[in-house]
């Protein structure tokens, strides 16, 4: 397993394609709203309240992805896999919560940021929306093209080994 994602980085500050050596990981989604130039490049094109905007911007944000992979830029791709992710997770709750409100109660001001529930329980789920289950799903297979790249495999490795 990957190092934890570091979240004591001062990332409004922080060119972390000019220091690839302070990128981690992580799990899962962790700093897919932190980590810049790729924030910014990224997140303008992500939307999934529809399966055609949840087409466009997976298909534009895997065009991305594949970009920096072509690049041998390996947090670029990370981010953009993360981003692929993010359309999934975030469609998905939206198809299981209405509002995509899925936990009780704010987060507590010391775990802004980070994933998890952090103690709060979650919501009742309602009726699945198709509309988000469909832009889930178109999400889940860019993710899963973004995942099973080989050039991307062998990138994250070598990420990792070189830098923890």
């Amino acid at each position: 397993m990957s190092p934890r994602f570091d979240y004591t980085l001062d990332y409004a500050h922080l060119d972390l394609r000019a220091h690839p050596e302070l990128y981690r990981v992580g799990v899962g989604e962790q700093g897919v709203l932190l980590v810049q130039p790729y924030k910014a490049e990224l997140l303008p094109h992500w939307r999934f309240a529809t399966p055609e905007a949840a087409r466009a911007s997976s298909e534009t944000i895997y065009g991305m992805f594949l970009a920096y992979l072509g690049a041998g830029d390996f947090v670029g791709a990370d981010m953009a896999r993360k981003f692929l992710q993010m359309g999934f997770t975030r469609a998905r709750r939206y198809a299981n919560h209405k509002g995509g409100k899925k936990y009780a109660g704010p987060v507590p001001a010391d775990k802004k940021g980070q994933s998890g529930a952090h103690g709060r329980p979650e919501l009742p789920r309602t009726p699945e929306d198709p509309v988000k289950a469909e832009s889930a799903r178109i999400f889940k297979a860019k993710w899963d093209e973004a995942e099973a790249d080989e050039r991307y495999a062998r990138l994250k490795k070598e990420h990792q080994a070189r830098y923890g």
